[in-house]
C-alpha cells in the first residue's frame, strides 16, 4: 500500500522505432526491466463523486497482480511534467466491487466518497509497456516506460504511443531535468497534451459535469430584494456543493469548515430575506439546520484535536474515536435520502427563482437594506445586553450567532456601502473571532470533562480550557462597544445617504 507524490514526464512518441533505438544505445545509463501487458479500468460513480473530489480511480491488472489506484487530477506543469498524489492498494482479483470493500487507503477513500453509489466503468485501456531503469551516479533515479496503449470505450477506440519518465520516490524533479531534456530533444518528443484519463474521457464521449446549474449570481443595475436574495443563495449553494467532496474525504479540516460556513450563510440568507422569498422557503432553513448540526459535531472535535496538540495516548485515541463516530454520523446524513432530497429540491428552488408571490420581492435593495441591517443589529445588541457577571456560556454563544448574522447580512450587501461597510465588517469579525474562541474553549472543556472519568489528564486540560474561556470573557467588554461605536454610526449615515440618492449605485 502506498500514498506518495508521483513526479512524471509524459511525451507523445511520433517515431517509436527511433526512440527504441536510442534506449537500446544508452545501456550505460539505462537497464532493461522487461515488458508486460497492462489492463486498466477507469471508474467513477454515476454522479462523478471521485472526479468532484479531485481524483481519478483506476483498477489495474498486470503480471498476475491487481491494484486499485487513486491519482489526483493535477494541473500540467512545463515540458510534460506532472506531479500528482498517487494512492495504491492491492486487491485479490480484478473485481470492481472489491474496491470499496477494501480496508486500505483506496478502499476507505472510495467508501466515504461514493457512499451508497456503485462504481461504473468509464473506459478501458490495454497497454503494452517496455520499461528501463535510469541510473544516475550509480543509483536508480527513475523509470522510462515506453507504452503502446489502446483506449476502448463502447464502439470507439484510440491508439496512444507514449513515453513516460517517472522519478523514483525521494528523487526531486531537478535531478532528472538534464536527462529528460536530452531524451526529448534527441528523439523529437512533444509533451502529451492529455493524460490517459483525459484522453479516455474524450474517446468515451464523457464530459464530467461541473456543479449543477442554479441560475445567475449577478444582479442588474438597480436590483430588487428578491433578485439579490436568489443571487446570494445561489453563490453560497455553489460553495456548499463544491466543498462537500472534501468534507466527505476528511483529509483537510478546512473543507468541512468551509462547507459549514456556506451552510450557515444559507440559513442566514433564508432568514434575512424571508419577506422577499416565496411561501415554503423556510423549510429549507430547517434542513440546513439539521445538516449544520451533523457537520458541527465533527468540526468541534477537529478544533479540539488541533488546538490541544499532543495528548496522552489513551485520551488521544478516545478523541479520535469520537471524531470517527461523528464522521460516521455525518456520512450517513450525507448519504441519506433526506439529504439528497434537500439538495435536489433546493437546487430546483434556486433555478426557478420564483419570487413573484413574495410581498417584499420587488422592493429596491437600497431601500430595504438599511432596515434589514438595522434589524440584525438590534438582534445582536439585545443578545449583548443579556450578558453580565456570571452569564452562562449559552448567552455568549447566542451573542456570537447574532454577531455572525449581522456580519453575514452586511456581506450580502457587499458593494453597496464601500469602506463604511468594510470597516464595520472587520470590527464584527474581530468580535466574532473572540466569541468563537470562547465557544471552542467551552465546547472543548465540556468534552474533556466527559472524558475525565476515564482519563485523569483530561481533568487538567478541561480546567485550562475553562480558564481560557473566563479570560476571553474578560476581553469582551473592550471589544463589544465596537458594535455600537463610530463605525456603526458611519455605516448608518452611508446607508441613509444611499437610500436617499440611489441613482449613483452601480452593480454588476
Amino acid at each position: 500500500m502506498e500514498d506518495r507524490r508521483e513526479i512524471e514526464w509524459q511525451f507523445e512518441v511520433p517515431h517509436p522505432d527511433h526512440l527504441a533505438s536510442w534506449l537500446e544505445a544508452e545501456r550505460e545509463r539505462l537497464r532493461p526491466l522487461g515488458s508486460r501487458r497492462i489492463t486498466d479500468l477507469y471508474l467513477d460513480t454515476a454522479d462523478w463523486r471521485l472526479y468532484r473530489a479531485g481524483y481519478a480511480l483506476r483498477l489495474r491488472s498486470a503480471g498476475g497482480k491487481v491494484e486499485a489506484t487513486m491519482k489526483s487530477l493535477a494541473a500540467r506543469g512545463e515540458n510534460g511534467l506532472r506531479e500528482r498524489r498517487e494512492i495504491s492498494e492491492p486487491l485479490p482479483k480484478a473485481d470492481v466491487r472489491l474496491i470499496p470493500e477494501g480496508s486500505g487507503p483506496v478502499g476507505r477513500r472510495v467508501r466515504v466518497l461514493a457512499g451508497r453509489r456503485s462504481l461504473r466503468v468509464l473506459f478501458r485501456v490495454e497497454t503494452d509497456r517496455t520499461s528501463c531503469a535510469v541510473l544516475l551516479a550509480g543509483r536508480r533515479a527513475a523509470t522510462v516506460e515506453l507504452d503502446s496503449s489502446e483506449i476502448r470505450a463502447g464502439t470507439g477506440g484510440r491508439l496512444l504511443r507514449r513515453v513516460e519518465v517517472e522519478a523514483e520516490p525521494g528523487v526531486p524533479a531537478g535531478e532528472l531535468e538534464d536527462f529528460v531534456r536530452e531524451l526529448r530533444e534527441t528523439c523529437g518528443l512533444s509533451p502529451a497534451a492529455l493524460s490517459k484519463y483525459e484522453a479516455g474521457l474524450r474517446v468515451a464521449g464523457l464530459s464530467p459535469p461541473g456543479l449543477p446549474e442554479l441560475g445567475p449570481e449577478g444582479t442588474g443595475h438597480s436590483p430588487v430584494l428578491g433578485e439579490l436574495a436568489f443571487a446570494v443563495m445561489r453563490s453560497q449553494m455553489r460553495r456548499f456543493l463544491a466543498h462537500e467532496p472534501g468534507a466527505r474525504l476528511g483529509e483537510d479540516p478546512e473543507e468541512l469548515h468551509d462547507l459549514r460556513v456556506a451552510c450557515r450563510r444559507l440559513r442566514t440568507a433564508l432568514r434575512v430575506f424571508r419577506e422577499a422569498l416565496p411561501e415554503g422557503a423556510a423549510r429549507f432553513r430547517g434542513e440546513l439546520g439539521w445538516i449544520g448540526g451533523v457537520l458541527g459535531e465533527v468540526r468541534d472535535l477537529d478544533v479540539l484535536l488541533a488546538r490541544e496538540g499532543e495528548l496522552p495516548d489513551g485520551l488521544q485515541r478516545a478523541l479520535e474515536r469520537d471524531r470517527e463516530e461523528a464522521r460516521d454520523r455525518m456520512l450517513q446524513a450525507l448519504d441519506s435520502r433526506r439529504y439528497r432530497c434537500f439538495v435536489e429540491e433546493f437546487a430546483g428552488f434556486l433555478r426557478r427563482g420564483d419570487r413573484g408571490h413574495a410581498p417584499g420581492a420587488d422592493r429596491p435593495v437600497l431601500e430595504a437594506a438599511p432596515e434589514l441591517v438595522a434589524r440584525e443589529h438590534r438582534r445582536a445588541r439585545k443578545a449583548g445586553a443579556r450578558i453580565g457577571p456570571g452569564s452562562p456560556a449559552e448567552d455568549y454563544h447566542r451573542l456570537r450567532r447574532r454577531v455572525r448574522g449581522l456580519r453575514y447580512t452586511l456581506e450580502f450587501f457587499s458593494g453597496l456601502y464601500g469602506a463604511a461597510a468594510r470597516e464595520y465588517v472587520s470590527a464584527l469579525k474581530g468580535l466574532q473571532d473572540l466569541l468563537g474562541e470562547h465557544q471552542d474553549a467551552t465546547v472543548a472543556a465540556g468534552t474533556l470533562r466527559r472524558l475525565a472519568r476515564r482519563f485523569s489528564a483530561a481533568e487538567n486540560l478541561a480546567r485550562l480550557r475553562e480558564e481560557r474561556a473566563c479570560e476571553l470573557q474578560g476581553l469582551l467588554p473592550g471589544r463589544y462597544p465596537e458594535m455600537e461605536g463610530p463605525l456603526w454610526g458611519r455605516l448608518r449615515e452611508e446607508m441613509e445617504r444611499r437610500r436617499a440618492k440611489p441613482e449613483g449605485h452601480e452593480r454588476g
